[in-house]
């Protein structure tokens, strides 16, 4: 399983890493592993605002739909439009060209609050026992 170290987690299994003025978020290796093979990716519309922990969209696989989580408040400024024709994107490259979106965060200081890169390590380390 990859961790990313620069990027923070929820226990949801989404991540999130600030790229300059912006929080760049996806789903975790964790997640896209147990999920399986990803075959459709719903993403919400550009200017579309959330609270940190809102669903924001829907990655469904050949195992089920799951709902995916904003690891932090804020408007929706990017979404990756190239998942819509390569969901699988998700599989193989979790943390660089499968990200879902980009957001101009309302609290930057919620980016500090989620799980470390070790935390969430030893979080799903406890899900597998």
């Amino acid at each position: 399983m990859n961790f990313d170290t620069n990027a923070r987690y929820l226990e949801s299994h989404e991540w999130a890493k600030k790229e300059g003025d912006l929080v760049v978020c996806g789903v975790s290796d964790y997640a896209q592993d147990s999920l399986g093979d990803i075959v459709f990716v719903e993403l919400p519309e550009v200017g579309t605002s959330f609270n940190k922990g809102d669903a924001f969209g829907v990655v469904e696989s050949v195992k089920a739909a799951s709902d995916v989580y904003i690891p932090i408040g804020g408007e929706v400024v990017d979404i990756n439009a190239d998942l819509e024709d390569s969901p699988e994107t998700v599989n193989s490259d979790p943390f660089g060209a499968g990200w879902l979106i980009k957001v101009k965060p309302s609290n930057p200081e919620e980016l500090e609050a989620l799980l470390s890169a070790d935390d969430y390590k030893k979080f799903t380390d406890g899900l597998d026992a």
